[in-house]
């Protein structure tokens, strides 16, 4: 068995580690010069943080990320609609990280070099085309100047190249770009003095104007953290035509922000002073796609982003991308033929992304917020006289059951 794997991100990565742990030979193809560390702070649950512990990174990202210890969620006010414990003090077997993006894919590419081997692992190659038959799958990759570097042949191809998948348009060719609501995401991280218990992450505001703050690495000294922070706010038409693609990561205005920004008034961070203090911050259209009715052709498939681009919504994009490598992995070891795993995949992991999808695009976990601002735009006195506990409950652990990472579920599942 040899699987030829297209993309480099976090999915692509944990896919090989995943593979090689189980004796599947495989190659890692990314269409970047180097795989380097970009983006700025995301969160990973603890389902797919059991995963990564499985793998033997839990060290590792210790050294790197923050352990998250509760999340908030407030109006624009800064009054609490909801407060929960996560990770270990939830009371899950693994935490939850809020962690860089850049370097949460390091501690998995460093892990697949010493693992894979870097002769197995290629930079610079752009998937061109690919064909399968009843023996297997060939692909051809070219150099930016379109120049053909190199021939890669296995029993399967795992398209997992992001949002904007080589793979996903060729066995969809009239998909179309992706779908923009009209929100844009502006996103930065700057060294900031601890707030609350260090490793508190506070999201305010519903998908109208949205702030979210959180801590992701130690600070340049103590009592301080890198800070990641993000404003989400509507700028657009539902379904309107997204950005220029060569947008989608451009360094951010402050002039665009300060109109949404001074609409929040935290009273344990001061939001605007933070903001101000980031050298520079980048914004992105947030895009997703509709659920595909398939994902597997034969010896062919998709994963993480390339299957099921989502809002970044109830922290889940990463994570999911883990738990498709976990479940990918797990079939191609057991099944008689390659094509049986790949579709044994595609019935277990697509009904609960393409749920994700359609969640997120509600708010996901976040939808809390939404359903008191549209009772109390202008504030509360008292939030269950607004919505009660239990419908705020099951509007959140709603959600986390769905997603897969309610405490029972992942305490649960073998590591």
């Amino acid at each position: 068995m040899k699987a030829i794997i297209v993309g480099g991100g976090v999915g692509g990565l944990t896919t090989a580690l995943m593979l090689t742990e189980r004796g599947i030979a495989c190659e890692v193809y990314e269409q970047a010069s180097e795989i380097r560390e970009l983006g700025v702070g995301i969160n990973t649950l603890p389902h797919a943080i059991k995963e990564l512990a499985g793998l033997g990174l839990l060290p590792r990202l210790d050294d790197v990320a923050i352990r998250t210890h509760e999340l908030i969620y407030t109006n624009r006010f800064g009054q609490e609609i909801w407060r929960e414990p996560r990770g270990v003090e939830a009371g899950f077997d693994v935490p939850q990280f809020s962690i860089h993006r850049g370097r949460l894919q390091t501690v998995i590419y460093q892990a697949v070099r010493a693992r894979l081997g870097e002769s197995r692992i290629f930079t610079g190659h752009r998937l061109g085309a690919f064909k399968q038959d009843e023996s297997g799958v060939t692909a051809w990759f070219f150099d930016r100047e379109g120049r053909h570097v190199r021939t890669a042949t296995g029993d399967v191809l795992i398209g997992a190249d992001g949002i904007h998948s080589m793979v996903r348009r060729s066995l969809f060719p009239t998909e179309g770009p992706p779908a923009w609501n009209g929100i844009m995401l502006w996103r930065g991280a700057v060294d900031w003095p601890d707030f609350l218990t260090g490793r508190s992450m506070v999201i305010a505001g519903g998908m109208s104007a949205k702030l979210v703050i959180y801590p992701i690495a130690e600070g340049l000294a103590p009592g301080r953290k890198l800070t990641n922070w993000a404003i989400a706010a509507k700028i657009g038409e539902n379904n309107a035509t997204p950005p220029r693609r060569e947008d989608w990561s451009r360094p951010g205005r402050f002039e665009d922000i300060m109109p949404y920004l001074k609409r929040f008034t935290l009273p344990y961070v001061d939001a605007q002073r933070m903001i101000e203090a980031t050298p520079e911050f980048w914004e992105y259209p947030m895009c997703d796609r509709d659920p595909l009715p398939r994902w597997s052709h034969g010896r062919v498939t998709l994963l993480g982003d390339a299957a099921h681009p989502m809002y970044p919504v109830g922290s889940n994009g990463a994570s999911q991308a883990i738990l498709d490598a976990r479940c990918l992995a797990d079939l191609l070891v057991s099944a008689e033929h390659p094509v049986q795993a790949l579709w044994a995949y595609e019935q277990e992991r697509l009904p609960m992304t393409a749920q994700i999808v359609r969640m997120n695009r509600k708010g996901g976990p976040e939808g809390v917020i939404d359903a008191v601002e549209e009772r109390a735009p202008d504030g509360f006195s008292d939030i269950d006289t607004v919505l009660s506990f239990e419908e705020r409950k099951a509007i959140v652990r709603g959600y986390a059951s769905t997603a897969g990472f309610s405490q029972d579920k992942v305490n649960r599942r073998a590591a």
